[in-house]
């Protein structure tokens, strides 16, 4: 790969280089930040794994220089590869048609890119990854094939997640069903750390196999481990050549290269420093990629917003927004443009150069192919370790996460003791729309969302927050709405599936800075699923889910209002995009 470098050309196709930028009014701001960086000797600590870069304190400190064991993935994985691919192989011989990925954020989202990004080569099963509580969206997939050809990766760091444990509950009591008691643990592969119940139940089955990833490896930084690299061994993916771009990357990283020629630290130092400036912050990462590469935003995403939204500070990624007519921007965005050799780009490519003419800030990576993917990961990990210290957050921890949990284990008890759970009062119906919170005085859903949406400033941002299954009809409902309030107010808006998203913007939206509009979706639930050995079904699960996240957000203040759309989610989404198209009209 080559240096970065800052040239004139917008020619996107002709590009030499792997890192192109142009920051406009910002140029001064990043050459002081970088010259910060260098000053503190960044690289050299973060590789040394010297966790005072970040903090003062003692505890933290240490907590930090526990959570770096990242950087050493390139170099230490390599070894594992053979029994990876033996694995894989011991699979396909056994006749299974696909795999099922039962896992959250960090767990999931890698390797949801690596399916998408890289194909799943000829003869292998396909991947499928059920991050979700939706009962629609699980039973579909649980009907989409077999169990007896399926092959199920739990996968959990701390071995306790909510969601994986419900998962493996229901597909562990189906495959009995269908293959045996004797039969089903030989379906299921493990990956979490050692001295977990994830690893003793593993042990207990058996599983086929187990796989303890090293303990200082954080979830969202884990890609390159066996959370990424196992469900990459069973599509086929050439894992030497992934470990191998990411190799390559971790040197041009290394301590010794200088700031300007250390791509991490580049794109860290501008991230970091754009989103930090106490005038007109540029604290809105807007992604933008080549049509094959738009899997990798939703990874990106979960890095950026779990590692910074702390403290009241933090960058909001944008990935997955429609393209804007350039007037519909706001002036706190920075535009990452992650450019794929060969692909469709020639849209991607003229919006992106008339971004460059109107003097937006814009940093262009280039991949020659699919493979450099993993380049990707490890240097986008760099680049938040080192934003992180440019914002004074620790960017290994996710303080703010837990609140929303403890809210939803509430409700849970609430349900178990009394067979409901504590709803607020709806204050507006309208046709299938209820409306539960804040009591604006509205006399219609459009005037309601027309007084909520009134309070957003410069500066803010919109966060749908959809507790609905997660298919293409229903993003494409849902992006039409985004698309209209962010032209319409000239904001960021993200778009969230829930509960994918407490694990990845969750955090964001209750430890960053309180400039956020939350407007959360549920749904009435008319075919739930049971959960097996739970008094609670995973209809039951979403909703305490979303009570939580949303009880969580009232109570740090955010703006936040609900709305269920009934039980018929195309039927409700149509009705909420009209409601909002009479809010912004």
């Amino acid at each position: 790969m080559a240096n970065t470098v800052e040239r004139p050309s917008t020619e996107f196709a002709h590009l030499e280089t792997h890192t192109w930028f142009r920051l406009g009014s910002y140029q001064q701001a990043f050459q002081s930040g970088l010259h910060a960086l260098e000053d503190a000797g960044a690289a050299r600590r973060i590789w040394d794994g010297d966790g005072s870069l970040w903090k003062r304190e003692r505890e933290t400190v240490a907590e930090i220089e526990d959570r770096l064991g990242w950087l050493e993935l390139p170099t230490s994985m390599p070894m594992e590869v053979s029994r990876l691919t033996a694995l894989a192989m011991e699979v396909q011989a056994a006749g299974m048609e696909r795999v099922l990925l039962l896992g959250m954020g960090g767990s999931s989202l890698a390797p949801e890119v690596m399916r998408c990004v890289l194909g799943v080569s000829p003869g292998y099963p396909d991947l499928v990854v059920l991050d979700t509580t939706d009962p629609t969206q699980i039973r579909r997939v649980t009907q989409a094939g077999p169990l007896s050809r399926s092959t199920f990766i739990v996968a959990s760091k701390s071995g306790t997640t909510e969601e994986m444990q419900s998962l493996f509950a229901h597909f562990r009591a189906a495959l009995i069903a269908e293959v045996g008691e004797e039969r089903w643990a030989r379906h299921f592969v493990a990956i979490t750390d050692a001295g977990t119940e994830l690893e003793a139940l593993a042990r207990a089955g058996p599983f086929r196999a187990l796989y303890l990833n090293p303990s200082d490896v954080g979830g969202r930084f884990s890609a390159l481990s066996f959370f990424g690299l196992v469900p990459a061994a069973f599509i086929g993916a050439d894992l030497d050549e992934l470990l191998r771009r990411a190799k390559a990357m971790a040197w041009q990283c290394r301590a010794m290269a200088s700031p300007a020629d250390n791509p991490g630290l580049l794109l860290g130092a501008i991230i970091g420093e754009l989103a930090r400036q106490p005038a007109h912050p540029r604290d809105k990462l807007t992604l933008l990629t080549s049509p094959k590469l738009s899997p990798f935003g939703a990874w990106a995403e979960q890095l950026i917003a779990e590692s910074t939204g702390k403290d009241g500070v933090g960058i909001l990624p944008v990935e997955g927004e429609w393209l804007r007519q350039l007037e519909h921007y706001g002036p706190d965005r920075l535009f990452v443009y992650l450019r794929l050799d060969g692909d469709q780009n020639a849209t991607s490519d003229a919006r992106v150069s008339a971004l460059v003419e109107a003097g937006e800030p814009v940093v262009v990576l280039r991949l020659t192919d699919p493979y450099d993917v993993a380049a990707e990961f490890f240097r986008w990990e760099f680049a938040t370790a080192v934003a992180g210290q440019r914002l004074g957050v620790n960017p290994f921890d996710q303080p703010d996460v837990e609140s929303a949990k403890v809210r939803t284990h509430r409700a849970l008890e609430r349900y178990q003791e009394t067979h409901s759970l504590p709803e607020e009062p709806v204050i507006l119906r309208e046709g299938v729309l209820s409306v539960y919170a804040p009591d604006l005085q509205a006399a219609t859903v459009s005037d309601h969302l027309r007084a909520f949406l009134a309070g957003a400033t410069e500066g803010d941002h919109v966060a749908l927050m959809a507790y609905i299954e997660r298919n293409a009809t229903n993003r494409g409902l849902l992006q039409s709405m985004r698309h209209r309030i962010g032209e319409a107010l000239h904001l960021a808006v993200t778009l969230g599936f829930g509960p994918r998203f407490l694990h990845s913007t969750g955090q964001l939206h209750k430890g960053g800075a309180n400039n956020g509009l939350f407007l959360q979706i549920t749904q009435d639930e008319t075919d739930d699923l049971p959960i097996p050995g739970q008094p609670y079904s995973f209809g039951v699960l979403k909703r305490a889910q979303a009570l939580g996240d949303f009880q969580a957000l009232r109570g740090l203040g955010r703006r936040a209002m609900r709305v269920n759309i009934g039980a018929d989610v195309q039927a409700g989404l149509r009705a909420l995009g009209a409601a909002i198209d009479g809010a912004v009209r």
